[in-house]
Protein backbone atom coordinates (compact mmCIF):
# COMPACT_ATOMS: atom_id res chain seq x y z
CA UNK A 1 0.00 0.00 0.00
CA UNK A 2 1.34 3.39 -0.99
CA UNK A 3 -0.31 6.42 0.67
CA UNK A 4 -0.99 9.29 -1.73
CA UNK A 5 -2.75 11.99 0.32
CA UNK A 6 -5.04 12.47 3.31
CA UNK A 7 -8.32 14.31 3.66
CA UNK A 8 -7.75 16.01 7.02
CA UNK A 9 -9.04 19.60 6.58
CA UNK A 10 -6.19 21.45 8.30
CA UNK A 11 -5.25 24.92 7.10
CA UNK A 12 -1.66 26.18 7.00
CA UNK A 13 1.66 25.69 5.28
CA UNK A 14 4.04 23.07 6.62
CA UNK A 15 7.28 24.94 5.99
CA UNK A 16 9.29 22.89 8.47
CA UNK A 17 8.20 19.60 6.92
CA UNK A 18 9.21 20.96 3.53
CA UNK A 19 12.53 22.04 5.05
CA UNK A 20 13.14 18.57 6.50
CA UNK A 21 12.42 17.00 3.13
CA UNK A 22 14.81 19.44 1.45
CA UNK A 23 17.55 18.81 4.03
CA UNK A 24 17.27 15.04 3.71
CA UNK A 25 17.40 15.36 -0.06
CA UNK A 26 20.44 17.66 -0.02
CA UNK A 27 22.35 15.32 2.30
CA UNK A 28 21.56 12.41 0.01
CA UNK A 29 22.73 14.36 -3.03
CA UNK A 30 25.98 15.04 -1.17
CA UNK A 31 26.32 11.31 -0.50
CA UNK A 32 26.05 10.69 -4.22
CA UNK A 33 29.12 12.85 -4.82
CA UNK A 34 31.27 10.62 -2.58
CA UNK A 35 33.28 7.66 -3.90
CA UNK A 36 31.94 4.34 -2.53
CA UNK A 37 34.64 3.98 0.15
CA UNK A 38 34.24 7.59 1.31
CA UNK A 39 30.49 7.23 1.45
CA UNK A 40 30.85 4.13 3.62
CA UNK A 41 33.14 6.03 6.00
CA UNK A 42 30.67 8.93 6.01
CA UNK A 43 27.79 6.61 6.97
CA UNK A 44 29.87 5.06 9.76
CA UNK A 45 30.84 8.49 11.06
CA UNK A 46 27.35 9.98 11.15
CA UNK A 47 25.09 6.93 11.31
CA UNK A 48 24.21 5.13 14.53
CA UNK A 49 26.47 2.12 15.11
CA UNK A 50 25.07 0.35 18.21
CA UNK A 51 28.38 -1.27 19.15
CA UNK A 52 30.11 2.13 19.32
CA UNK A 53 27.35 3.60 21.46
CA UNK A 54 27.42 0.66 23.88
CA UNK A 55 31.22 0.36 23.90
CA UNK A 56 31.21 -3.23 22.64
CA UNK A 57 32.84 -2.66 19.24
CA UNK A 58 35.93 -4.62 18.24
CA UNK A 59 37.10 -1.95 15.78
CA UNK A 60 37.65 1.77 16.40
CA UNK A 61 35.29 4.41 15.09
CA UNK A 62 36.53 6.39 12.04
CA UNK A 63 38.09 9.72 13.11
CA UNK A 64 35.54 12.52 13.42
CA UNK A 65 35.06 15.64 15.53
CA UNK A 66 31.68 14.42 16.73
CA UNK A 67 31.01 12.24 19.79
CA UNK A 68 29.10 9.00 19.22
CA UNK A 69 25.98 10.17 21.05
CA UNK A 70 25.40 12.96 18.52
CA UNK A 71 24.88 10.34 15.82
CA UNK A 72 21.45 9.85 17.43
CA UNK A 73 20.59 13.11 15.66
CA UNK A 74 22.70 13.00 12.51
CA UNK A 75 21.60 9.52 11.45
CA UNK A 76 18.10 10.87 10.91
CA UNK A 77 19.23 12.76 7.80
CA UNK A 78 21.16 9.99 6.02
CA UNK A 79 19.76 7.39 3.64
CA UNK A 80 21.08 4.24 2.05
CA UNK A 81 19.58 4.57 -1.43
CA UNK A 82 17.10 6.58 -3.48
CA UNK A 83 14.09 4.36 -2.73
CA UNK A 84 14.85 4.58 0.99
CA UNK A 85 14.81 8.37 0.72
CA UNK A 86 11.77 8.58 -1.57
CA UNK A 87 9.60 6.31 0.59
CA UNK A 88 10.49 8.16 3.77
CA UNK A 89 9.89 11.58 2.28
CA UNK A 90 6.52 10.52 0.86
CA UNK A 91 5.35 9.40 4.31
CA UNK A 92 6.83 12.51 5.92
CA UNK A 93 4.94 14.83 3.60
CA UNK A 94 1.56 13.08 3.81
CA UNK A 95 1.52 12.64 7.59
CA UNK A 96 4.05 15.20 8.82
CA UNK A 97 2.47 18.36 7.47
CA UNK A 98 -0.68 18.03 9.58
CA UNK A 99 1.28 17.16 12.71
CA UNK A 100 3.45 20.25 12.15
CA UNK A 101 0.45 22.54 11.77
CA UNK A 102 -1.21 20.96 14.81
CA UNK A 103 1.81 21.17 17.13
CA UNK A 104 3.45 24.31 15.81
CA UNK A 105 6.90 24.37 14.23
CA UNK A 106 9.13 24.42 17.30
CA UNK A 107 7.14 21.72 19.12
CA UNK A 108 7.04 19.67 15.93
CA UNK A 109 10.80 19.91 15.43
CA UNK A 110 11.47 18.84 19.02
CA UNK A 111 8.94 16.00 18.70
CA UNK A 112 10.42 14.83 15.38
CA UNK A 113 14.01 14.77 16.61
CA UNK A 114 13.14 13.19 19.96
CA UNK A 115 11.11 10.52 18.18
CA UNK A 116 14.15 9.71 16.05
CA UNK A 117 16.42 9.50 19.09
CA UNK A 118 14.05 7.16 20.93
CA UNK A 119 13.64 5.04 17.81
CA UNK A 120 17.41 4.67 17.53
CA UNK A 121 17.73 3.75 21.21
CA UNK A 122 15.08 1.05 20.75
CA UNK A 123 17.16 -0.43 17.93
CA UNK A 124 20.39 -0.16 19.96
CA UNK A 125 18.78 -1.98 22.88
CA UNK A 126 17.60 -4.76 20.57
CA UNK A 127 21.03 -5.16 18.89
CA UNK A 128 23.69 -3.67 21.21
CA UNK A 129 26.57 -5.47 19.47
CA UNK A 130 25.63 -4.55 15.88
CA UNK A 131 28.51 -3.04 13.91
CA UNK A 132 26.66 -1.72 10.87
CA UNK A 133 25.45 1.89 10.75
CA UNK A 134 21.75 2.61 11.07
CA UNK A 135 20.65 5.51 8.86
CA UNK A 136 17.41 7.06 7.75
CA UNK A 137 14.49 9.19 8.87
CA UNK A 138 12.27 6.12 9.32
CA UNK A 139 12.32 6.24 13.14
CA UNK A 140 11.43 9.93 13.24
CA UNK A 141 8.68 9.42 10.69
CA UNK A 142 7.40 6.41 12.63
CA UNK A 143 6.93 8.79 15.57
CA UNK A 144 4.97 11.12 13.27
CA UNK A 145 2.80 8.18 12.18
CA UNK A 146 2.13 7.27 15.81
CA UNK A 147 1.12 10.87 16.52
CA UNK A 148 -1.17 10.92 13.48
CA UNK A 149 -2.88 7.73 14.62
CA UNK A 150 -3.62 9.28 18.02
CA UNK A 151 -4.76 12.67 16.71
CA UNK A 152 -6.56 11.72 13.49
CA UNK A 153 -7.59 8.04 13.60
CA UNK A 154 -10.70 8.67 11.50
CA UNK A 155 -8.95 10.61 8.72
CA UNK A 156 -9.12 8.85 5.38
CA UNK A 157 -5.96 8.24 3.40
CA UNK A 158 -5.97 7.88 -0.37
CA UNK A 159 -3.96 4.69 -0.95
CA UNK A 160 -2.67 2.93 -4.06
CA UNK A 161 -3.20 -0.83 -3.82
CA UNK A 162 -1.68 -3.30 -6.22
CA UNK A 163 -1.42 -7.07 -6.51
CA UNK A 164 0.20 -8.28 -9.73
CA UNK A 165 -2.14 -6.85 -12.41
CA UNK A 166 -4.73 -5.60 -9.94
CA UNK A 167 -4.34 -1.86 -9.28
CA UNK A 168 -6.87 0.16 -7.31
CA UNK A 169 -6.98 3.53 -5.57
CA UNK A 170 -9.08 3.47 -2.37
CA UNK A 171 -9.64 5.56 0.75
CA UNK A 172 -8.60 3.82 3.96
CA UNK A 173 -9.13 5.09 7.54
CA UNK A 174 -5.85 6.12 9.16
CA UNK A 175 -6.54 3.71 12.02
CA UNK A 176 -6.59 0.80 9.56
CA UNK A 177 -3.66 1.92 7.42
CA UNK A 178 -1.33 2.84 10.26
CA UNK A 179 -2.42 -0.15 12.34
CA UNK A 180 -1.51 -2.42 9.42
CA UNK A 181 1.79 -0.57 8.97
CA UNK A 182 2.66 -1.06 12.64
CA UNK A 183 1.77 -4.75 12.49
CA UNK A 184 4.14 -5.20 9.56
CA UNK A 185 6.95 -3.61 11.57
CA UNK A 186 6.29 -5.87 14.55
CA UNK A 187 6.29 -8.95 12.33
CA UNK A 188 9.46 -7.68 10.65
CA UNK A 189 10.98 -8.91 7.43
CA UNK A 190 14.32 -9.34 5.75
CA UNK A 191 17.73 -8.24 7.01
CA UNK A 192 19.06 -4.73 6.64
CA UNK A 193 16.02 -2.95 8.10
CA UNK A 194 15.96 -1.52 11.63
CA UNK A 195 12.53 -2.91 12.49
CA UNK A 196 12.79 -2.12 16.20
CA UNK A 197 13.52 1.52 15.38
CA UNK A 198 10.22 1.65 13.50
CA UNK A 199 8.36 0.02 16.37
CA UNK A 200 10.05 2.18 19.01
CA UNK A 201 9.48 5.39 17.07
CA UNK A 202 5.81 4.62 16.49
CA UNK A 203 5.14 3.82 20.15
CA UNK A 204 7.10 6.88 21.25
CA UNK A 205 5.03 9.08 18.93
CA UNK A 206 1.77 7.71 20.30
CA UNK A 207 2.82 8.25 23.90
CA UNK A 208 4.56 11.61 23.55
CA UNK A 209 2.35 13.61 21.19
CA UNK A 210 -0.11 14.73 23.88
CA UNK A 211 2.76 16.41 25.76
CA UNK A 212 3.74 18.43 22.69
CA UNK A 213 0.27 19.77 21.93
CA UNK A 214 -0.22 23.52 22.47
CA UNK A 215 -1.96 24.34 25.78
CA UNK A 216 -5.19 25.40 24.06
CA UNK A 217 -5.69 22.06 22.28
CA UNK A 218 -7.63 19.24 24.00
CA UNK A 219 -5.52 16.22 24.97
CA UNK A 220 -6.30 12.91 23.24
CA UNK A 221 -7.24 9.83 25.25
CA UNK A 222 -3.79 8.22 25.21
Amino acid sequence: MIPLKDDTPIQGTAWLTLGLIALNTLVFLYQLTLPPRQEMIFLHQYGVVPAWLTGTANVPRPPTWMPSWLTLLTFQFLHGHIFHLAGNMLYLWIFGKNIEITLGRLRYLAFYLLGGVLAALAQVLSEPYAGLPMVGASGSIAAVLGAYLVLYPRARILVLLWFFFFVQVVRVPALVLLGFWFLMQVVGGGPGVAWMAHVGGFVAGMLLVRWFLPPWRPRPWI
